[in-house]
């Protein structure tokens, strides 16, 4: 059963999965990460590239031949064909559709009122399933 961490009340998203992602793959894991819409996936990919200078996160979106031997995958959408289920890192408003084929799933949510509220119905959806839960908030300084 796959085991879903809420990280909450993170002030900025995208640096915040940067830095998750880094944590994940020191620990050598894959990780798909999903977004909502084509320019968030477009703003995550250039972070991943950019938020540190010591840091390599080689990644590629889903579909691209390269995602087979590529640790981190991103993808706007759960109709793509995905190349590993070890972790997924949702950065969505909604629940993805194929979350219970990973291990692991960590939902970031911001301290954005609507995305609050979001992140509490997805939470319950869990919640009412059975799924092991775990809530972490995050530092706002």
């Amino acid at each position: 059963m796959t085991r879903i961490d809420f990280h909450s009340n993170v002030p900025d998203k995208l640096l915040y999965a940067c830095r998750l992602v880094r944590k994940a793959r020191t620990a050598n894991c894959n990780i798909v990460l999903r977004v909502d819409d084509r320019a968030l996936l477009s703003k995550l990919d250039e972070a991943l590239w950019t938020f540190s200078a010591l840091d390599f996160l080689p990644h590629v979106t889903a579909g691209d031949p390269l995602a087979v031997s590529t640790p981190i995958v991103l993808t706007d959408s759960d109709e793509a064909e995905l190349p590993h289920h070890q972790v997924l890192i949702n950065l969505s408003s909604g629940t993805p559709i194929h979350f219970a084929r990973f291990e692991r799933m960590f939902e970031i949510i911001s301290s954005d009122d609507i995305d609050k509220a979001a992140g509490r119905d997805r939470y319950r959806f869990y919640q009412q399933r059975g799924y092991p839960l775990t809530h972490f908030v995050a530092d706002p300084a």
